[in-house]
């Protein structure tokens, strides 16, 4: 199987995992969502692996391309709706004061609460970039790897806004953090 024409949508054959559609791509390895497996990260290269080609083609099926579209179009109408994340119980119903330093001029207030949304809605829409990239078909892999340390750098500037996050399985990880312990 040439493991470079293989995008998101694809649909596979596992010889353990059963049937399968490629959900994401990364350097390596496919995230592939089995039917009675979940979703599982399967390296390229496995043997057991095989690409299904589906019989009696017509155009009534879509393109990898127009699938794209399709899911673009569904992210963009969506774009307000992500995961939900809880905020740090400390936080709840407080209020963000942004004080300039003239006292003549009024300070801002921001209630926590929408301030955080934001924050989670500038990580998701990073998410969806990083994606945008792992999968892009015109950058060659030192593009992807080069633009990929740039999301990473991104993501340890904004390490700071961890301490808004109940859970640490939501917080950003930079290049620091990133690396195995």
């Amino acid at each position: 199987m040439d493991q470079l024409t293989l995008g998101i949508g694809t649909r596979l054959q596992h010889n353990h995992y059963g049937p399968g559609v490629i959900v994401g791509i990364r350097y390596a390895t496919y995230l592939i969502s089995f039917i009675n497996h979940g979703i599982k990260e399967i390296d390229k290269n496995d043997t057991h692996l095989d690409e299904i080609i589906p019989e009696n083609l017509t155009l009534e099926i879509e393109t990898a391309s127009e699938m794209e579209k399709s899911l673009l179009k569904i992210l963009r109408l969506w774009a307000g709706f992500g995961e939900t994340v809880p905020l740090g119980e400390r936080w709840m119903g407080g209020m963000m004061l942004l004080q300039p330093k003239d006292k003549t001029q009024k300070p801002k207030e921001v209630p926590i609460d929408i301030f955080f949304h934001k924050i989670v809605m500038l990580r998701d829409r990073l998410r969806v970039m990083e994606q945008q990239i792992n999968t892009h078909k015109l950058l060659s892999d030192e593009d992807k790897l080069n633009l990929q340390q740039y999301i990473t750098r991104i993501y340890g500037t904004l390490t700071t806004f961890n301490v808004l996050f109940r859970n640490k399985e939501h917080w950003f990880v930079g290049e620091k953090g990133s690396k195995e312990e």
